[in-house]
């Protein structure tokens, strides 16, 4: 993964690592077990302090983001969930594993018995449950599997997500970025699916293609949504002054947008999007990763059909 910063930029230089690793992570651009870069290494490649590279290292660290391995360096961590399985194996070799994986664990083989025949008799779940606290970022989130998988869709945080009748009958969902609190707040025996960001790469050409001196604005209900586009787009050498961010929620927020020029580049989330001028050059920024939204179509098309 490609890192960059900005140093005449308003963004602190560890935000915007901080910002372009987490996101690497959660949209997998970033492997679970690979290597990255070395503080020494890192900092004479982005020519900054090495000390700014370790404490951001350190804040993903806490995070669970990264692991420090004495002697060999900083990886991203490996998730127990991710079995070495094809995608061809026979349904036999699948039950194996699970059952390999379920017996390491402690499970004895009348427990497992029994949760897999609880699991045969159930009916299949009848919507998806987002579970996202920021209830602007939530909404633009349910659009977006709404649109992609024709599926109902329904949304809660994670205070109300502990009640039972809450995801009765329903797949929660949730971002990759929360896995280890969303596991602490359901049951074991409730399988959550934990979507992928989109990678930040795939929007750097966008910036790649800039005019010199064309103004770029970002519209969005949601602040987390317009936090992490504008410490991108400074990441990746876009000047700070030509960043311009339009909140949806208050009025007035398309003030201007009558009059902007043709090299003008609106960049706007799924629900915004339709409130943007047809005379405006736009283009929609999903969050959810392709191949998210694909596992989440195959999920339907499988089991909900």
């Amino acid at each position: 993964m490609r890192l960059q910063i900005s140093r005449n930029s308003e963004v602190p230089i560890r935000e915007q690592l901080l910002t372009q690793i987490t996101l690497g992570i959660a949209s997998e651009e970033l492997k679970a077990g690979e290597r990255l870069p070395s503080t020494r290494e890192l900092a004479r490649r982005l020519k900054i302090h090495p000390n700014t590279v370790l404490a951001a290292y350190r804040v993903l660290e806490r995070s669970g983001w990264v692991t420090f391995r004495k002697g060999s360096g900083v990886y991203v961590p490996s998730r127990s969930e991710d079995l070495p399985l094809g995608e061809d194996l026979e349904l036999d070799h699948l039950i194996s594993a699970f059952l390999k994986m379920a017996r390491s664990r402690g499970f004895s083989l009348q427990e497992i018995r029994g949760r897999v025949q609880m699991w045969l008799e159930l009916q299949p779940p009848d919507r998806f449950l987002l579970i996202e606290d920021d209830a602007d970022l939530r909404e633009i989130l349910i659009a977006e599997i709404r649109h992609a998988t024709a599926f109902p869709v329904s949304g809660t945080d994670t205070r109300n997500a502990c009640a039972a009748e809450v995801w009765a009958h329903a797949t929660p969902l949730a971002l990759l970025t929360r896995t280890d609190e969303i596991r602490g707040l359901l049951p074991k025996d409730v399988s959550c699916i934990f979507l992928r960001t989109r990678s930040i790469s795939e929007e750097a050409e966008l910036v790649r293609r800039l005019a010199p001196d064309s103004l770029v604005v970002v519209a969005s209900r949601s602040w987390e949504f317009l936090r992490q586009a504008h410490s991108v787009l400074v990441a990746w050498g876009l000047d700070p002054v030509r960043i311009c961010l339009r909140n949806a929620k208050e009025p007035g927020w398309r003030s201007g947008f009558d009059h902007l020029s043709q090299d003008t580049l609106m960049i706007a989330d799924t629900l915004v999007a339709a409130r943007i001028p047809t005379h405006c050059r736009l283009h929609v920024f999903r969050l959810i990763a392709d191949g998210a939204m694909e596992e989440l179509r195959s999920f339907v098309n499988r089991f909900l059909s």
